[in-house]
């Protein structure tokens, strides 16, 4: 199931990350698409006379990480402070620097009220616009599919009790061939008893903190569980 869920990953994402989302020990992460259209939103409403065009996040340090606490999904980014880079364009009303200094703030802020830890915001001006000119509206983010019903009775036990999570707006199935958004496996390992590990997908609220939401949605599913296993949260959508 992994391999198939990696294979997945590469093909149906790519080059979107799955960037951490909180620390270590949270256990969650999010698609970069997805963050990337919640600050591009935030800096169309943010920042009158600036145009955001192409925006990245990534790792502010590869050598910075820390290994997470559960099996991250495949290709994952480890938990580590985080770096947007990103071109804008604005128009001459005020001295970019003021323009740029005012994006980076509102992208942090942004990527904050999310739950990404981002410490660096590299900005490059692409262009001078009119004053008159109107903004362009930020780019809507591609609506991750719904997950379908599944008939494993476990997977269907989880799903149940993660829709009830205050902050979760549905499930979603952006990876795997089943287009199920819970997908249980048995894992092996030389240091540890045998267990079993839960992937769960799903889009969150913008009016809740995504990696609140997610936090939530791990102890619902260790309690749902009576093997309580370890739990991954991939956020796909925020809407």
């Amino acid at each position: 199931m992994t391999a198939d869920w990696t294979q997945a990953v590469r093909q149906r994402l790519a080059p979107g990350r799955l960037l951490p989302l909180g620390g270590s020990r949270d256990g969650a992460w999010m698609t970069e698409r997805a963050a990337a259209s919640v600050l591009g939103e935030a800096a169309a409403t943010g920042v009158p006379g600036a145009r955001l065009g192409t925006l990245r996040i990534g790792l502010a340090d590869p050598q910075d990480v820390r290994e997470p606490v559960v099996p991250a999904p495949p290709s994952a980014l480890w938990p580590g402070p985080l770096r947007v880079t990103a071109d804008f364009a604005a128009t001459g009303d005020r001295p970019l620097p003021v323009t740029a200094e005012r994006l980076r703030t509102v992208l942090t802020a942004a990527a904050e009220r999310l739950g990404l830890t981002v410490t660096e915001v590299d900005l490059r001006v692409t262009d001078l616009l009119e004053p008159a000119a109107e903004p362009a509206p930020a780019a809507r983010e591609q609506r991750p599919p719904d997950a379908e019903r599944t008939t494993d009775a476990d997977e269907a036990l989880v799903a149940a009790a993660v829709l009830t999570v205050a902050g979760v707006t549905r499930l979603t199935a952006a990876f795997g061939d089943r287009g199920h958004a819970v997908r249980v496996e048995r894992r092996e390992s030389d240091a540890a008893l045998p267990h079993r590990h839960v992937y769960v997908e799903l889009a969150t609220s913008s009016e809740h903190r995504a990696t609140e939401v997610a936090q939530r949605v791990r102890a619902a599913v260790r309690e749902t569980l009576e093997d309580r296993p370890t739990v991954a949260v991939l956020v796909t959508g925020v809407e």
